[in-house]
């Protein structure tokens, strides 16, 4: 009896080892709450693809030299973007009382954008600020004698989250900022049957080309990965782990008649060992 009752325990234990394997993210990576390791890890700047929506607003100490640069305003209510005011040359809170909502410019097939009076610029490749700094170079001081400020921001920064989550769908990141974890969190975690060593990440890449890697979420060394943080558009799939792939072929009352029928057979093959 009592070296029964020892190999239950010691298999309970060994299979409750097993599931923390399984189940728990970044193992291994230390005891402190902050990781040393990662002081270098730095938050990257995205890179301008085709579709992107941005807003660009141009600002100077005269705003009448300025305005030529910024998308006239479209009226009505504001929107998430804010809104541009000419004659301060700032950009008012979303739904605030300005005369109208800001304008986006749209990456085309071709990578460039359509911009007051310096035409096309082929904006595909850049990263915000280097695109910001394009465009103070070509309009300083050929169109506007002082230094002039230009502000970036997507207008269409989103990320989606599928598969073996909480909440899946798709997301609006205002920050343009968001780690895997982040992500995974938004969608309100991995169920108990999502593969948190098998999570597909596919990207868009500059040229147009679709990448795709494969993550361990219980990896430490994700930390320090350049997948760390995600860009705009990209997809998370979870995938199904082994048992929930098998249930799916079974209906409700399927899975539960085979649910009942195993826990009865455990059970008997538990009170015949004890009473032996």
């Amino acid at each position: 009896m009592n070296k029964t009752l020892f190999y239950l325990c010691l298999i309970l234990l060994l299979s409750s080892c097993h599931a923390y394997k399984d189940i728990v993210y970044v193992q291994d990576a230390g005891r402190l709450a902050g990781f040393t390791d990662t002081t270098h890890c730095s938050i990257p700047d995205p890179i301008l693809k085709q579709g992107d929506l941005l807003v660009i607003t141009v600002n100077a100490t005269t705003p009448e030299a300025a305005l030529p640069f910024n998308l006239p305003l479209i009226p009505g209510q504001g929107n998430n973007t804010g809104n541009y005011d000419p004659s301060s040359g700032n950009i008012s809170s979303a739904g605030g009382t300005g005369s109208g909502t800001l304008q986006n410019y749209l990456i085309d097939t071709q990578g460039n954008i359509n911009f007051p009076v310096l035409g096309k610029i082929h904006a595909v490749g850049m990263t915000k600020n280097q695109l910001a700094d394009y465009i103070v170079k070509q309009i300083h001081p050929k169109y506007i004698k002082e230094n002039p400020i230009v502000n970036i921001r997507f207008a269409n920064f989103k990320i989606s989250v599928l598969g073996e989550v909480t909440r899946p769908g798709a997301f609006s990141i205002n920050n343009e900022k968001i780690s895997l974890f982040e992500a995974i969190a938004l969608a309100g975690d991995l169920t108990i049957y999502g593969k948190r060593d098998n999570v597909l990440l596919i990207r868009e890449g500059n040229d147009g080309k679709r990448q795709t890697t494969r993550i361990d979420l219980r990896d430490n060394r994700l930390i320090n990965s350049s997948w760390f943080y995600l860009q705009q558009n990209d997809v998370l799939y979870i995938q199904p782990n082994n048992p929930k792939s098998r249930a799916s072929g079974f209906s409700t009352a399927e899975t539960i008649s085979i649910s009942v029928v195993g826990t009865l057979i455990s059970l008997a093959s538990l009170i015949v060992t004890l009473s032996k």
